[in-house]
């Protein structure tokens, strides 16, 4: 699996100002490595389109692409890989399917989910939600940076945290140990998208 580092940017088709696609180019024009497409309301055939869109793209400019939930979609597309919630496919099934090269990553919201992804065999481990976030109604109490560090005591897969993260909270997500850091509306809210991405990845920088 290639380094999963820095920020992990996810599309939100409901927040964005500009569309997806533009959101996405510019946070790859910015620097970001990771892109994951997240999308609830669309058909299935329209989220393949835009899958199919984004993977080119990210494919181009050598940028890892996850596809949240659909593993349908995933294998259409060609993506690096899939993000599964807890109440998702098993990651035993996802990987029968998608096979041992494809990146498999799992949201855990306390040690244990942890520490059981890691045993069934996800590549990474989404740690949600860290700060109060109104991206996801359902994402839960906020856990804290400490839950970070508890994690990173227990499994050797890369921790990826998520929910609330901005410009003002990135360092100490880092700093606690997080290996990357998911940002959804801290981007593409801002009027100015690729700055916002960039202002990011600084203050990610700075702690490495």
């Amino acid at each position: 699996m290639r380094e999963l580092k820095g920020l992990y940017f996810i599309t939100d088709s409901k927040l964005s100002r500009q569309g997806i696609l533009a959101d996405v180019k510019q946070v790859i024009e910015a620097g970001c490595r990771i892109v994951q497409y997240r999308e609830k309301e669309k058909t299935s055939a329209e989220k393949e389109r835009e899958a199919r869109e984004i993977a080119a793209l990210c494919r181009e400019r050598g940028v890892m692409f996850i596809i949240n939930n659909d593993v349908g979609i995933g294998l259409a597309v060609d993506a690096a890989g899939v993000h599964l919630g807890q109440d998702d496919m098993p990651i035993a099934e996802a990987r029968t399917l998608l096979g041992g090269k494809k990146v498999i990553g799992i949201t855990v919201h306390d040690v244990e989910e942890a520490v059981q992804g890691e045993k069934q065999g996800a590549d990474y481990v989404s740690v949600s939600p860290i700060f109060h976030t109104d991206t996801k109604k359902d994402a839960g109490k906020p856990a804290g940076i400490q839950l970070i560090k508890d994690i990173k005591k227990r499994v050797k897969l890369p921790v990826v945290a998520i929910g609330g993260i901005n410009e003002e909270n990135a360092m100490q997500v880092v700093k606690a140990g997080a290996d990357s850091i998911a940002v959804i509306s801290a981007i593409v809210c801002s009027s100015n998208v690729r700055k916002a991405a960039e202002r990011i990845i600084e203050k990610i920088e700075c702690t490495e």
